[in-house]
C-alpha cells in the first residue's frame, strides 16, 4: 500500500518543482523512474485572458502528432521557454488525459499585470516630466521585476547626477478597479537632501597651489559665494575632475605625475569634504625628436608641420594633437594625398634625467582610391543635387581635405542639419580602396515670412515664402506638388508688402544653383513692382505716386583660382522710376520717368561653415562694383542748370562695396565674429552730383521694411534707424561713403536645426559721409550691447539686441539705450 501511494505522488510531480504535470485519468498511471513514450493528441492552453493561445503552444515547441517522453526533456525544455519570455507570474504544464499512447496535455499559465497608469510623489512638474520620458512606462507594459528594477535605477541614476546621493524611490503597486489584471504605479521619490563639497584639500603639491588645482578641477567645486559655479558632488564627474588632473601635469611636463590616494569624508548632513594625496614628480623636456619610415616627405619638412623644438616642456597631448587632430597635424600630409592605411606612432626612446627622446615611428602604406560614393538620408533631396557638389568621386585618390570640403559644401545647400553630416570611410585593405559613405539627415529650410513694421509714420505688412529646394522641371506636373514640386535645390520666392493704398511692393526670384545641371555656374532672375501713393485712388484728383518696376539677371561661376572658395558673380539690372505730381521728395523731379541700368560685379570668397546658421570658423570676404554708363560724359552737355527731370532721366554712378566677415573658435562653442564693411558711391559729373538713388542709410536695426528708391540699409546698433546718415548741403539724408567695424562674441544655447539659439556680445562703430574727402575711419560713432538669435525653418533668423550708443550726433537726440529687433542675416 505505501509503494502505491508514493507512485501516486511521483505521477503528481513529472519534472522540475515549480513544474505541475497531472494526470486526471488515475487509471492511466506514469511511472517517474520509468519515462514512457507518447504522441502528443491535444495541446490546451489555460489561465491567459489576453494573449494569443496558438502562439503560446508555437513557443513551447509541444507540437500535435509530436512523439515525447513523460516525463522528459522536452516537457521541461517547453516550461523554460515559457519563463523566459518574462510575461507569466506562474508556468505548469499537466496532463489532461492519457488513451493507450495519446497524451493530452494543459499549458498553465499566470499572466503578469499590465501598467495601467503611473503617478508620481515627492518631485517638482519638471522633474516629473523628466523622469517620465527617461523611464518612458507606457500604458500596457507588462509588470516585471526587470521592469521595477530598472525603473528605480533610472530614477536613482538621474537624482546622482544632480547631486542628491541619497535618493530613495519606493514603488507601489495598486489594483486598478476599473481594469481586470491591470495596476497603478505609484511611484514615491524621497530625493533628501543634495550632497554638496564644503572643502577640497590637496596633499603632496608643491608645484601649482591648491587655488589653481581647484581651476582644474571643472565639474567638482567647493561650496563658496560664487553663485554661477555649482558645488554638487557627483561621483562620476569627481572621477573626471581626476583625469584632469592627470592631464594637466602630463601637459606640463610631469609624465610621473600620479594620484596616490582620493578620500570624501562627510561634514555635515549635506555637506562632503575631499583631500587628494597626490605625487606631482619631476618636469620633463623633449629632448631628441625623430622619424622613422618616412620616405614620402623629408625629415625636414615632417619636423616643420610637427612645430615641437627640442628642449620644449614634454606633452603628450600636444604631440598627439601636432601628429593626428590638428587641422594641420602630420598626419594629415599623408591623408590629404591618399595615405589612408598610414599609421604614425609615437614612442618613447630613452629617458634620461629630465629629458625624452621620441620616434615617431611612420608606417607609409600605399595609397588608398575611392571605390563607392554612397549618400544616405536624402529622402526629399535629388541625389545629383548632393552628388555634384562633392570633391569625392570614386578613382579620386582619398583625401581627407576633399571629404571635409565635400562636407561643407553639402551644409551651404541648407537642406540638411550641418550637425548631423557624417562621412565615413569604409576601408578595405585587401584591395587598397576605400568606400566612402555621406550619412545625411534632412532638414526644413523653407520659409515663410508674415511680419509688420513701422516706419516713415506707417504700418507696413510682409507676406513672403520662399522654397529653398525648388524642381521647376517638375512644375507642371500635379503628381509633383507635395506641397510643391521639390528635390532640385532651386529656390524660388515670393514676396509682397503693403500698407493698403499708400504703399504696396511684390517681388518675384528664381535661382538655379547649377544652370545646365554639369557645372556649378549660377543663374537667377527677379522682378519687382513697387507702388507709393498719398493714398488716392487712381484717377482721383490730386493723386501721387511713384512706380517702380524693375528686372534683374545674374550669372555666377564658381573659380579655381586663387582657390576653390572664390566665385564671380555678373548682374544685369534695369529699374524705371514714374513720378506722377510726386512731391515726398523736394529734391526729385515730381513728373517724369528715371532709368537706371547697371551691371553688377562681384568677388566673393566664402569658406565659412559648415554649419550657415551658427558659423564656428572660415571667412567671407565681398567686393562688388556696380557701374552705369556715364551718359553725362557722352553727352558732353553740360547738367548744372539742369532740371531734376533731365538729369536723372538716365541715372549715373559707380558703386564700390566691401564686406568682410571673420569667424574664430576662441573655446568650446565660443565663437568671435569680426565684420568689416566699406562703401563708396560715386559720380562721374560734378554738374550732376552724387547720385539720389543708391546710397547708404545706416543707423538702427538694418530692417529694409520697404524703400521707395535704391538704397543699401546699414544697421549699427545703440542709434534710431537711418540717424546716422549724412546729410547732403541742402540737410537732406545722403550717404555716399559708410564705414563699419563689429566685434560679437557668440555662445549657442542649443544648435537643434529646428531651433538654433545663440546670445552674443558685441562692440560697434560705424558713420557715413557725404563726401569721399570727409571720410574718417577714426571718427566713427561707438556702441556695445548684448542680444539674442534664434533661427527657425520656417521664419529664418529672428533677434533682439539691447544696445547702447556712446556718441551723440550732433543736432540729433538719438543715441543711448535702444531695443532693435531684427530679422535675417545683417551682414
Amino acid at each position: 500500500m505505501l509503494v502505491r501511494i508514493l507512485r501516486i505522488l511521483l505521477i503528481m510531480i513529472l519534472v522540475l518543482p515549480g513544474q505541475r504535470v497531472m494526470s486526471q485519468d488515475m487509471s492511466n498511471i506514469i511511472d517517474y523512474t520509468y519515462p514512457d513514450e507518447y504522441v502528443i493528441g491535444d495541446v490546451t492552453v489555460s489561465g491567459v485572458k489576453y494573449l494569443d493561445q496558438n502562439a503560446i503552444i508555437g513557443l513551447s515547441g509541444l507540437r500535435k502528432n509530436s512523439r515525447i517522453y513523460v516525463p522528459g526533456d522536452k516537457v521541461t525544455e517547453a516550461v523554460e521557454k515559457l519563463w523566459g519570455q518574462g510575461l507569466f507570474s506562474d508556468v505548469s504544464i499537466s496532463v489532461k488525459s492519457i488513451r493507450s499512447d495519446t497524451i493530452e496535455l494543459d499549458i498553465y499559465l499566470s499572466e503578469r499585470p499590465r501598467i495601467s497608469s503611473v503617478q508620481y510623489f515627492g518631485m517638482k512638474k519638471t522633474e516629473t516630466d523628466d523622469i517620465a520620458e527617461k523611464i518612458s512606462l507606457l500604458s500596457g507594459t507588462q509588470v516585471t521585476d526587470h521592469v521595477l528594477n530598472n525603473t528605480r535605477k533610472k530614477i536613482i541614476d538621474h537624482f546622482i547626477e544632480k547631486g542628491f546621493l541619497n535618493c530613495d524611490v519606493r514603488i507601489v503597486q495598486k489594483d486598478d478597479p476599473d481594469q481586470p489584471n491591470n495596476i497603478i504605479l505609484n511611484i514615491h521619490v524621497d530625493k533628501n537632501n543634495r550632497i554638496k563639497v564644503s572643502e577640497i584639500y590637496f596633499e603632496g603639491n608643491h608645484i601649482y597651489t591648491t587655488e589653481r588645482l581647484r581651476r582644474v578641477m571643472k565639474n567638482t567645486k567647493k561650496k563658496n559665494w560664487n553663485i554661477f559655479k555649482s558645488s554638487k558632488y557627483i561621483v562620476d564627474k569627481f572621477d573626471e575632475d581626476k583625469e584632469s588632473l592627470v592631464t594637466f601635469y602630463n601637459d606640463n611636463g610631469y609624465r610621473d605625475f600620479g594620484i596616490l590616494k582620493d578620500s570624501v569624508f562627510t561634514t555635515e548632513a549635506d555637506r562632503v569634504a575631499m583631500i587628494i594625496k597626490i605625487d606631482e614628480g619631476s618636469q620633463y623636456y623633449f629632448r631628441d625628436i625623430d622619424f622613422v619610415g618616412n620616405s614620402i616627405y623629408p625629415k625636414e619638412y615632417l619636423f616643420r608641420v610637427l612645430n615641437i623644438a627640442p628642449g620644449e616642456v614634454y606633452n603628450t597631448s600636444l604631440l598627439y594633437e601636432r601628429l593626428q587632430a590638428d587641422e594641420d597635424a602630420v598626419s594629415n600630409l599623408y591623408l590629404d594625398h591618399g595615405y589612408l592605411f598610414s599609421n604614425l606612432t609615437p614612442v618613447e626612446t630613452t629617458i634620461e634625467n629630465d629629458s625624452v627622446d621620441v620616434e615617431i615611428r611612420i608606417f607609409e602604406g600605399d595609397p588608398a582610391y575611392l571605390n563607392n560614393v554612397i549618400i544616405k538620408g536624402n529622402n526629399r533631396t535629388n541625389e545629383h543635387v548632393v552628388r555634384r557638389e562633392l570633391y569625392t568621386r570614386p578613382g579620386d585618390l582619398f583625401s581627407k581635405e576633399n571629404i571635409v570640403r565635400s562636407a561643407r559644401q553639402i551644409a551651404v545647400l541648407g537642406h540638411f542639419d550641418p550637425e548631423k553630416i557624417s562621412p565615413m570611410p569604409i576601408p578595405n585593405p585587401s584591395t587598397g580602396s576605400v568606400d566612402l559613405e555621406y550619412n545625411l539627415e534632412e532638414k526644413a529650410n523653407d520659409q515663410f515670412e508674415i511680419s509688420g513694421g513701422w516706419g516713415a509714420g506707417m504700418l507696413v505688412g510682409t507676406v513672403g515664402v520662399r522654397f529653398n529646394n525648388f524642381a521647376m522641371k517638375n512644375f507642371f506636373k500635379g503628381s509633383e506638388w507635395r506641397p510643391y514640386p521639390s528635390g532640385d535645390g532651386q529656390s524660388l520666392s515670393i514676396r509682397a508688402q503693403s500698407n493698403g493704398r499708400i504703399y504696396q511692393s511684390y517681388n518675384l526670384s528664381f535661382i538655379e544653383p547649377w544652370l545646365g545641371g554639369k557645372r556649378p555656374n549660377t543663374f537667377s532672375a527677379s522682378i519687382h513692382r513697387s507702388i507709393m501713393t498719398n493714398g488716392r485712388k487712381k484717377g482721383e484728383d490730386g493723386r501721387q505716386s511713384m512706380t517702380i518696376d524693375g528686372v534683374t539677371i545674374g550669372l555666377g561661376k564658381r573659380l579655381e583660382w586663387p582657390d576653390n572658395f572664390f566665385s564671380l558673380f555678373t548682374e544685369l539690372s534695369y529699374q524705371k522710376y514714374d513720378m506722377n505730381n510726386y512731391q515726398q521728395y523736394s529734391y526729385l523731379f515730381q513728373n517724369g520717368i528715371a532709368n537706371l541700368l547697371s551691371v553688377t560685379g562681384r568677388i566673393t570668397r566664402f569658406s565659412a561653415g559648415p554649419n550657415q546658421i551658427y558659423p564656428m570658423r572660415g571667412s567671407t570676404f565681398n567686393l562688388s562694383l556696380q557701374i552705369t554708363p556715364p551718359y553725362s560724359i557722352i553727352s558732353g552737355r553740360d547738367f548744372t542748370d539742369a532740371p531734376d527731370e533731365e538729369k536723372y532721366k538716365w541715372i549715373e554712378f559707380h558703386k564700390w562695396v566691401f564686406k568682410g566677415d571673420y569667424y574664430y573658435n576662441v573655446y568650446d562653442k565660443f565663437v568671435f565674429n569680426t565684420r568689416v564693411a566699406f562703401g563708396y558711391l560715386g559720380h562721374y559729373n560734378n554738374s550732376i552730383g552724387p547720385s539720389p538713388f543708391e546710397n547708404f542709410y545706416v543707423g538702427g536695426d538694418g530692417m529694409t521694411g520697404y524703400s521707395f528708391y535704391g538704397r543699401d540699409v546699414i544697421s549699427m546698433r545703440g542709434y534710431e534707424n537711418g540717424s546716422l546718415t549724412a546729410m547732403n548741403p541742402d540737410g537732406i539724408s545722403s550717404g555716399n561713403v559708410y564705414s563699419k567695424l563689429t566685434f560679437e562674441l557668440r555662445y549657442p544655447f542649443t544648435l537643434n536645426p529646428q531651433a538654433t539659439i545663440f546670445g552674443l556680445v558685441f562692440l560697434e562703430a560705424g558713420n557715413s559721409w557725404y563726401e569721399f574727402n570727409e571720410f574718417n575711419p577714426f571718427k566713427m560713432h561707438r556702441s556695445a550691447g548684448v542680444g539674442l538669435r534664434a533661427n527657425l525653418p520656417m521664419f529664418g533668423l529672428l533677434g533682439v539686441d539691447w544696445a547702447y550708443g556712446f556718441d551723440p550726433v550732433p543736432g540729433r537726440d538719438v543715441h543711448g539705450h535702444q531695443f532693435h529687433f531684427v530679422m535675417g542675416q545683417q551682414f
